[in-house]
């Protein structure tokens, strides 16, 4: 499905990532582990769009896609779950969940797709006329994962999206996150919570200043020991 090949990317001339390989296979979800300036958030900007490799390719289905622009990505079958949600606060659920479709024409098929949304999210149903920004953090994060479903994804790329929420609402999201990949939805998480999201990926990956260092499944990675050393042990 996405597959990141040899990947470096910089700002400016600072180099970011050393020939970052990884892939997500269809139905998988696949974990991306790193702490802070490890380079996760840019990998994942690589794949959006957002930023262009100076070298290797993203490839989706096959397909290089390192060259389009965030909405071409988009539209090709790859959404985005921002990190710190990024909702739009001075619009309504309503609104933000209709931003969504931005790259879509079907208002038909865009109504029954907030109509499943609804169904899944009563909440965001309750509150469509509510402003984004009077919405909890946990709430916020359900209505930036809505928003992104709205583009009818093959793959979800999610950037951090335990980051600053309460521990029982990291744990709604994470059961979030399951469900739709049970459902078919392929999705890459960038997390820096290694111990949630390795208890519900097949398989993982560790980048530190840069480089893939570590790639296993989920289940060697949280038994080995640089792993548990590194990130599990609390």
């Amino acid at each position: 499905m996405l597959e990141l090949r040899g990947i470096c990317t910089r700002y400016g001339k600072a180099q970011v990532l050393w020939d970052v390989s990884l892939e997500v296979r269809q139905g998988e979800l696949v974990c991306l582990l790193g702490g802070n300036a490890s380079g996760k958030s840019t990998t994942m900007k690589t794949i959006m769009g957002l930023v262009h490799p100076f070298k290797g390719q993203v490839l989706f289905r096959g397909r290089p896609i390192h060259h389009l622009s965030p909405a071409d990505v988009v539209r090709a079958g790859i959404s985005p779950v921002l990190e710190a949600r990024r909702i739009f606060p001075e619009l309504t659920v309503y609104e933000n969940l209709l931003m969504g479709a931005y790259t879509r024409s079907d208002r038909d098929g865009i109504q029954a797709d907030l109509d499943r949304i609804y169904g899944r999210f009563p909440l965001l149903h309750e509150r469509q006329g509510q402003l984004g920004g009077t919405l909890s953090g946990g709430e916020q994060q359900m209505l930036a994962i809505a928003r992104a479903l709205l583009a009818r994804p093959q793959v979800l790329v999610m950037d951090e999206p335990s980051m600053g929420l309460s521990p029982v609402f990291v744990e709604n999201t994470f059961e979030i996150i399951q469900d739709l990949n049970r459902q078919g939805i392929a999705i890459l998480l960038v997390e820096q919570n290694a111990n949630m999201a390795l208890a519900i990926a097949n398989r993982g990956y560790v980048l530190q200043t840069g480089h893939i260092v570590l790639h296993d499944t989920a289940r060697n990675l949280i038994n080995n020991p640089m792993m548990r050393k590194a990130y599990l042990e609390i």
